[in-house]
């Protein structure tokens, strides 16, 4: 990595946090060097304009979250529905860490960027997708192995679970009471158990 990539990632590293909680938006060139303790020549050396740190601050936050959701997903659960209950159990065991780092940063850009920023709001529409596809992925691979119902359509599935999480993530940051966020892990684990999970 040369001087400048890792001046680039340093920069991207120390903001992430403070984007993710005061917002997009609202974060200025000013907190970026407070941050930092980088100058706005070195800020605009690496980056073209504050909505350029903002949109690789994003991607580099929703990796982060997409990298520790994965583990989930990992050979180290024996089968999809083990998979889909390690996915739960993330969120049971690390709401607090994510709140304290401002939310979840896929629903924080989405509220911010819906009409004012459009750069922005392509990058959460992909994460949602690719957050979908992997769970849907997780479901067929379970068809396949007779692990879970055919009649499950994954696409749906996957979609409501991430309702229902972004949804209970919302109600609990905001009322700063994690029952919201536990009533809907509750709801996910017993659509695994009851409608999707094949008893053998």
């Amino acid at each position: 990595m040369s001087k400048a990539e890792k001046t680039k990632q340093f920069i991207i590293e120390k903001t992430a946090t403070l984007f993710n909680t005061k917002g997009y938006i609202s974060t200025s060139l000013s907190d970026i060097t407070h941050a930092t303790g980088l100058t706005k020549g070195s800020i605009y050396g690496n980056f073209e304009n504050k909505d350029h740190v903002a949109i690789e601050v994003y991607k580099y936050n929703a990796a982060q979250l997409a990298k520790i959701m994965s583990r989930s997903f990992s050979s180290q659960y024996p089968t999809s529905v083990d998979k889909l209950y390690a996915f739960v159990d993330f969120y049971r065991k690390n709401w607090h860490t994510v709140f304290l780092n401002g939310g979840c940063p896929l629903m924080n850009a989405a509220t911010e960027s819906d009409d004012a920023f459009p750069l922005l709001k392509t990058q959460v529409k992909r994460s949602f997708e690719e957050w979908g596809k992997k769970i849907s992925a997780v479901i067929l691979e379970g068809q396949h192995k007779e692990e879970i119902s055919k009649e499950a359509d994954a696409e749906y599935y996957a979609s409501i679970f991430i309702m229902l999480i972004e949804g209970g993530i919302l109600l609990s940051k905001t009322t700063s009471d994690e029952k919201f966020l536990n009533i809907a892990l509750d709801k996910v684990a017993s659509m695994i158990s009851k409608e999707l999970s094949i008893s053998l």
